[in-house]
């Protein structure tokens, strides 16, 4: 069965533009026409003095999100160790063994934190953490230092 004329239902083309549909050699004919100027070659040029430049910066946006990761974890094992030491009666090394416990069972986004080790300090009133490291290099010799602290009162008796 044959098909049916078909009907353009569009409005007129203006004066200055071509009538027709756009086909592609309109759409080609300036690529074309830009390569044949002597400029082959220059695509995989221009993508080998970016593509550094591109690498660069991912895995540089790789690095600090590694960074933000290790802060939270350091600041995590800090308050695990502040909520052990600061309960009633708890013993002198609670909040060190709990926070390095932590610290093991989280990976390696914090390495070095072996060295100075967590210290938790209890006073009369308030007991503080602190978690000392490194972050995790995604570029090579690139890591930086974290140092996170935590603070919570240390629970107690006293007169009415």
């Amino acid at each position: 069965m044959p098909r049916p004329a078909r009907r353009v239902r569009s409005r007129p083309a203006s004066p200055g533009r071509p009538a027709g549909p756009p086909g592609p050699g309109r759409i080609v004919a300036l690529p074309r026409a830009r390569l044949s100027e002597g400029e082959r070659g220059a695509n995989p040029v221009e993508l080998a003095v970016v593509m550094p430049v591109i690498l660069v910066l991912l895995f540089g946006s790789i690095q600090v999100a590694v960074w933000f990761v290790a802060r939270s974890t350091a600041l995590n094992a800090a308050q695990t160790g502040v909520n052990a030491q600061r309960t009633f009666d708890a013993a002198p090394d609670a909040g060190t063994q709990r926070a390095t416990s932590f610290l093991r069972r989280s990976g390696d986004w914090l390495v070095d934190w072996e060295k100075a080790g967590p210290t938790c300090v209890e006073a009369a009133t308030e007991v503080s953490c602190t978690v000392r490291g490194r972050s995790l290099s995604v570029i090579p010799g690139v890591s930086f230092e974290v140092v996170q602290s935590a603070h919570g009162p240390a629970e107690r008796w006293t007169s009415g």
